[in-house]
């Protein structure tokens, strides 16, 4: 595998792992300390910049939801940015098809995060899934 190509699959898995530890175990802090470089510049609206906003949003969230859970359907790296395909399932809640897209930094440590949620939907319009 050539170098650039294992600095993309070392972002996928990082990225993955990451969203697993904070999302489905429920450890932002040691997510954050194992995955985010020195800045944390958050795009999603409900969650402030920075690694403490994030702790902080994560930590209620696994208070509030206990038993949520993340699939991942696909991961697309390129450059320095991974995109995650998401099943996310919150319980008393509908289940959310999701993009995440996070930037690394060169050192191979999340520096930024965008997002975007759709609720799944009972009926589709077509035969297809949302994954």
């Amino acid at each position: 595998m050539k170098e650039g190509d294992e600095k993309l699959a070392a972002n996928k898995r990082n990225a993955m792992a990451f969203y697993d530890l904070m999302f489905n175990q429920c450890k932002p802090v040691e997510a954050v300390a194992a995955y985010v470089g020195d800045v944390y510049i958050q795009h999603n609206p409900e969650v402030a910049n920075g690694k403490q906003a994030f702790i902080d949003y994560f930590t209620q969230m696994a208070a509030e939801f206990p038993g949520k859970r993340v699939e991942f359907k696909r991961a697309i790296a390129e450059d320095n940015y991974v995109v995650l395909q998401c099943h996310q399932t919150w319980p008393g809640l509908p289940d959310y098809a999701g993009i995440d897209i996070f930037l690394f930094d060169e050192s191979g440590k999340i520096v930024e995060h965008w997002d975007v949620l759709q609720i799944v939907p009972d009926k589709l319009a077509h035969g297809n899934t949302m994954f």
